[in-house]
């Protein structure tokens, strides 16, 4: 998480979100706001080094305009990562809007929404992202054609999520092979930490794997339904840390690896969708290793759903897709080499795969 701490220390003091945005080096950052319709949005611009910026747009109840601006850049740059180490010519970028998707989010300003992603001119493409579906998508699509994730009857490749669910079963399996030696997960006991699209797709393959899985949600008639289905055991939201398990996969909101947390966590292994898992990379990732935990990056192994809609822009085809999300899996146990050789958090080890992609393609072209 990025702190008042981190912007001090980097002396940067004044101007606050030119300091957040400097400090970790933020293309654009893009306020959005319209009377007319309740809409408050921010877009925000990592890098455009490899290509346009993608990310998905987030519709959440932010306590604060200082959280939802937090928000947006720590996912921001985590898209550049996430593309880079993926292998995919795109930036990073990410969109939040502030307010209740249940309550809030109509036609009116999912479509002037798109008006603003419009005056981008294509340095900006968005997709969907929590509290978002296709049919958002759909109205958003009206006002501007940088939208990906667009339902199949349209052209696009529908609902993201499958794909990001088996990039995540891939990267699982990684570590299983890294921490046990095996990327059989048959048997082994996995804690999922919400069962929204990404989440439940996961569950299930994990079923099929033989896996015995313990499952939560915000969504309490959604975990029945699921628990009652697939013959898993449910708990509550914050039980959810003390369950025996070989493995925690946090598939929710971010930073749910934290102090707290890891004082109660038993797992060996930390692998999931949720993007920015560690609350607080520098300090909780050097934590997981104090406590023998293997950490799968999370923007390596969720870049599934990035790597979906990569290629409906230029035309989709699911076997294309599903074939180059494959690579998530010898990239994960790269990253395990790299750390294990250099004797770095894999945290650490992903970043610098991720940049080193950005700077040396940086040497041979501009910014989009």
């Amino acid at each position: 998480m990025i702190t008042v701490k981190d912007i001090k220390q980097s002396g940067l003091t004044d101007k606050l979100v030119l300091g957040y945005m400097s400090a970790f080096d933020h293309e654009q950052v893009v306020f959005c706001n319209d009377n007319a319709t309740g809409l408050k949005a921010i877009i925000a611009i990592h890098n455009t080094v490899l290509g346009p910026a993608l990310g998905g747009t987030r519709m959440w109840s932010y306590k604060s305009e200082a959280e939802a601006l937090n928000d947006v850049l720590r996912l921001s740059r985590g898209m550049s990562f996430k593309s880079s180490c993926a292998g995919i010519n795109l930036g990073g970028g990410k969109a939040v809007i502030i307010g209740d998707s249940k309550t809030q989010k109509n036609e009116a300003l999912l479509r002037r929404f798109g008006k603003f992603v419009d005056s981008l001119a294509g340095k900006y493409i968005t997709a969907e992202d929590v509290g978002m579906g296709t049919r958002d998508m759909e109205y958003i699509h009206m006002e501007t054609d940088f939208v990906s994730g667009l339902p199949e009857a349209m052209g696009g490749s529908g609902d993201p999520s499958p794909v990001t669910a088996y990039g995540v079963f891939l990267g699982m399996k990684a570590a299983a092979k890294e921490k046990w030696g095996s990327d059989s997960l048959s048997g082994k006991k996995v804690a999922v930490q919400g069962v929204g699209h990404v989440g439940e797709n996961l569950v299930r393959q994990l079923v099929k794997e033989g896996c015995k899985v313990t499952i939560c949600d915000i969504n309490e008639e959604k975990v029945k339904q699921l628990a009652a289905e697939l013959k898993v055991t449910a708990v509550g939201l914050d039980a959810i840390y003390d369950v025996d398990m070989d493995i925690y996969a946090p598939c929710a909101l971010g930073a749910t690896v934290n102090d707290d947390s890891l004082s109660r966590l038993k797992c060996s292994v930390i692998c999931g969708a949720a993007n920015n898992q560690l609350a607080d990379e520098t300090i909780h990732g050097v934590e997981v290793i104090k406590k023998g935990i293997l950490y799968a990056p999370d923007f390596v192994v969720n870049a599934g759903g990035i790597i979906n809609v990569y290629y409906e822009l230029e035309g989709y085809n699911r076997e294309r897709a599903l074939a180059h999300a494959e690579n998530i899996y010898s990239t994960t146990l790269e990253i395990f080499r790299i750390a294990k050789a250099e004797n770095l958090p894999t945290y650490a080890a992903a970043n610098r795969i991720a940049e080193k992609r950005i700077q040396d393609i940086g040497k041979v072209k501009l910014s989009f």
